[in-house]
């Protein structure tokens, strides 16, 4: 009987999604290795995989270094094994104007956010190619389709993300490799990243609402590396976001203008870690996963349920309507 586990590599598996996605995978049967800067957070996650009884890995890298993100894949797969799946989570982000935001800080987002990815997928790639086998899945968000105020570098990296993925997906069909790579989009999620992104705002940085909480979206992520799925919303504010840019992009800009500043700020008093973009905020203590927005977080999610089960609910509306009918055509020769 093979004792082999799969073998997944989560980067920004510290915090977050990430941390939440570190869970899922552990989980239902793999083992995990966890790329991420702070060691007390890459500590703690790997606990946390031992503990579901899979072996865990914390390396201590920064993705937008390429070298770095190519020397973490050799280790993992001398010390866990072939990679069978790469999730890239890591980003960095800020709540700031554009004209606010030094040439520094907007390189460095965009390296982590957009470069990181790139790395990932080029590392996974090298080792997944010649064995025609293996899934790679780019967390990215419902700003990739439409960009929001005070995220400039944010948005600009997650639609690059978007178009990369597209064309990485073209070629791989294109050479008939089994390999599959995919997008997970994302809406507001009550993460960490609320309490260590740059903030250049008066109030503290919130997720626009209506949010959910990480574990909704770990569920999506695995679901989608399982079955290679080319691109999977979560949240109703993926789709209302997506579709009402397509149908109507002036009246998103107007509305935007009007909301999208004061949307991503609360006045509570919550806590700040300074931020993330340079150094680790959790090279000390660990975060965990979530954030401080667990009141009006959903647990679940009808849309992404939806997507993973579309066969399912697809047969169930038409049986419905079948019964619909049915009773009707019943009633008819009844009457």
């Amino acid at each position: 009987m093979s004792t082999h586990r799969p073998v997944v590599v989560i980067t920004g598996g510290t915090g977050g999604i990430g941390r939440a996605t570190v869970r899922e995978f552990a989980e239902h049967g793999y083992d995990v290795a966890v790329l991420a800067r702070g060691r007390a957070g890459l500590d703690a996650a790997v606990e946390e995989v031992e503990q579901r009884g899979a072996r865990g890995l914390g390396l201590s890298v920064d993705v937008a270094d390429g070298e770095a993100v190519e020397a973490a894949a050799d280790l993992v797969e001398e010390q866990l094994g072939e990679i069978d799946v790469w999730v890239n989570v890591a980003f960095a982000g800020a709540l700031s104007y554009f004209w606010d935001t030094t040439p520094e800080e907007y390189h460095r987002m965009t390296a982590v956010t957009y470069d990181g990815q790139v790395n990932g997928v080029r590392s996974a790639l090298k080792r997944m190619r010649p064995r025609d086998r293996g899934a790679i899945v780019n967390v990215s968000s419902a700003m990739a389709h439409r960009a929001i105020p005070l995220q400039s570098a944010y948005c600009g990296a997650k639609h690059a993300v978007k178009g990369f993925t597209e064309s990485v997906l073209t070629e791989l069909k294109a050479t008939g490799s089994h390999v599959t790579i995919g997008l997970v989009t994302l809406p507001g999620v009550n993460t960490t990243q609320f309490a260590w992104n740059l903030n250049k705002m008066p109030q503290h940085p919130m997720p626009v609402p209506p949010i959910v909480q990480p574990e909704v979206c770990a569920k999506q992520v695995r679901h989608s590396a399982e079955t290679g799925k080319r691109n999977a919303w979560v949240g109703i504010a993926t789709a209302y976001t997506v579709l009402g840019n397509r149908l109507a992009p002036s009246f998103v800009d107007w509305y935007l203008a009007r909301t999208g500043v004061t949307s991503q700020q609360t006045d509570q008093a919550l806590p700040r870690y300074g931020s993330n973009v340079f150094e680790p905020r959790d090279d000390q203590v660990d975060r965990g996963a979530r954030g401080p927005f667990d009141k009006g977080a959903l647990e679940h999610d009808p849309v992404s349920i939806i997507g993973r089960h579309r066969g399912a609910a697809i047969g169930a509306t038409l049986a419905t309507a079948a019964a619909v009918v049915g009773s009707l055509a019943l009633r008819r020769q009844t009457a």
